[in-house]
């Protein structure tokens, strides 16, 4: 079995990885890893291509890091029968997340006064331009990590979104929804006959109260959509879709699957993390391993600390457990290159690397 998961952005897809990683890794798969010229991406945010694989991690049983969707690269590189997921968020609450996360990044974002999301949704036009750096995180993410065209719009154009969504329905075996993400999980281990410890998580990427909106308001939200109206488009449609999908699967078995895999989470968080286990701000982590990059100074990202310093015969799984993406990818990569026997050979170069600035991108986003 192969498993190729598309990462959105701001989506839950960190923890959704991270799942992945473990259960590669208890396994001995091999999971595709950017080459180093792409950082932990697959170069993104260019189409992808095989060539921004990692030598030593091909071919790949698990795929699971950021890419620009597109199926012929992907089809090159994963087997025939490889089974395709994502996951989508209702686009007001992630394109608050975006705003709040890349706002040092997208140019976009920078030009507003005040870094206000309501003035920004006021007047989109004022400060966006299509085509330059990091437009992508301003206008139709969802749309543009599918491999769509993220400037189309749906009020002018609705075949191209009735079109985009059977592409997405062609390739995708299931469609996740974050604000459902217990529910879609179950889901998951049933496509992938999984267990139902092998999709227990730890939140990972959690931005601090303090760096997000508790609440959207609704015209806010209103307004969020209709700027994103191609991702307002995708999402309710596959929303819809994953609730027949649960129907079908007995919505009251979903449903109670569901609560036994948050008891167990809950039961490993406690032993992992202490009987209080709680998400801390990266300067409170003291197990370097574990400190979650911060995008800016603006945003406090949370992760997860071991106590007594990390002592115990769990340990190793717990690291796992709340790993962040760019340290879990190095560990991986690292571990795969020993177990190829290609430590000492130096790294090909690309043909085409990415411009240098793609270094700037911030790393592991996620939806939480």
């Amino acid at each position: 079995m192969t498993v190729a998961f598309l990462k959105t952005h701001k989506t839950a897809g960190t923890t959704v990885q991270n799942i992945l990683f473990r259960f590669a890794e208890r396994h001995n798969l091999t999971v595709a890893l950017p080459h180093p010229s792409c950082e932990h991406q697959f170069c993104y945010p260019r189409n992808f291509s095989a060539h921004f694989v990692h030598p030593a991690t091909r071919p790949p049983h698990v795929l699971a890091s950021h890419l620009r969707f597109d199926r012929a690269e992907l089809e090159r590189l994963m087997p025939p029968g490889t089974i395709y997921v994502t996951i989508l968020r209702e686009p007001a609450a992630m394109f608050e997340s975006l705003f709040s996360y890349y706002n040092q990044y997208c140019p976009a974002f920078r030009r507003v006064p005040n870094a206000s999301l309501e003035a920004f949704l006021r007047a989109p036009e004022a400060y966006y331009r299509a085509g330059e750096h990091f437009a992508m995180f301003a206008h139709n993410t969802l749309a543009y990590d599918l491999g769509g065209d993220n400037e189309r719009s749906p009020r002018d154009d609705a075949a191209y979104l009735a079109g985009l969504i059977r592409q997405v329905e062609e390739v995708f075996s299931l469609v996740m929804i974050a604000e459902y993400f217990d529910e879609s999980l179950v889901l998951l281990r049933r496509l992938l006959a999984w267990d139902l410890d092998d999709v227990l998580y730890a939140k990972l990427n959690a931005r601090a109260a303090s760096s997000r909106l508790a609440a959207i308001p609704a015209a806010l939200a209103r307004a969020a959509r209709a700027w994103n109206a191609l991702d307002a488009g995708l999402y309710d449609h596959f929303n819809a879709t994953f609730w027949r999908r649960v129907a079908s699967a007995g919505r009251a078995c979903v449903e109670r699957e569901a609560r036994e895999l948050r008891e167990a989470r809950e039961r490993l968080l406690r032993r992992c993390f202490g009987d209080e286990p709680v998400l801390r701000p990266a300067a409170q982590i003291r197990t370097k391993q574990l400190q979650p990059w911060q995008p800016s100074r603006k945003v406090d990202i949370m992760g997860y600390d071991l106590p007594n310093g990390g002592a115990g015969p769990a340990t190793e799984a717990c690291l796992k457990l709340a790993m962040p993406e760019v340290q879990y990818s190095s560990y991986l990569l690292r571990k795969q290159k020993r177990r190829g026997g290609v430590r000492a050979r130096p790294e090909p170069v690309l043909d085409n690397p990415p411009p240098r600035p793609i270094r700037a991108l911030p790393r592991s986003p996620q939806g939480h």
